[in-house]
């Protein structure tokens, strides 16, 4: 393990400076790191991802369970720290720059091209979850529908999570 926790930091640092828009739209270069470190494979990521997505609190938190997976608890410390702080620090001595140039046309512009790359990079996720989860007709309808509520009912996604368990607790998704 005394290898484990620098490689988990060298990988959840990286993914933190790219993190643009979040732990969400990095999922599938982390999901990529995992499965290449040999640290689970992409039904287990998977599975942490809606553990994470699951339970109340950031959407990070997949790193801390993920680092929780690899190496325990000082696993998740290092995790998390490793993701939070370089992105935290890049972030604090930007906000100062930005700030300054708040008037300035080309912010706007930079603004605009970083939003449509992050939900991009968001999108990118999804469809590298749903690669890995759907994988047989059940799981692609239940796949499908929870999209559509989201989308064009606006359920909230607690009564999804609800539905999708007790889906999967009666056995109808394996």
């Amino acid at each position: 393990m005394s290898g484990t926790l620098p490689a988990l930091a060298g990988v959840f640092a990286g993914l933190s400076l790219m993190g643009v828009g979040g732990a969400n739209a990095v999922l599938p270069e982390m999901q990529r790191q995992v499965v290449a470190h040999g640290w689970m494979d992409a039904e287990q990521f998977a599975a942490l991802f809606a553990l994470a997505q699951a339970a109340p609190g950031p959407n990070m938190l997949v790193v801390t369970l993920v680092g929780w997976r690899v190496g325990g608890i000082a696993g998740a410390l290092v995790a998390t720290a490793a993701f939070i702080l370089p992105a935290g620090l890049l972030t604090y001595a930007a906000a100062g720059l930005w700030q300054r140039f708040r008037d300035a046309g080309w912010r706007s512009r930079v603004q605009a091209g970083l939003t449509a790359v992050t939900v991009g990079l968001v999108l990118a996720a999804a469809v590298v979850l749903c690669r890995t989860t759907a994988q047989n007709v059940p799981t692609v309808l239940v796949t499908a529908a929870s999209a559509g509520a989201l989308l064009f009912l606006r359920l909230h996604p607690l009564w999804l999570l609800a539905a999708g368990a007790a889906l999967g607790a009666a056995g109808l998704l394996a």
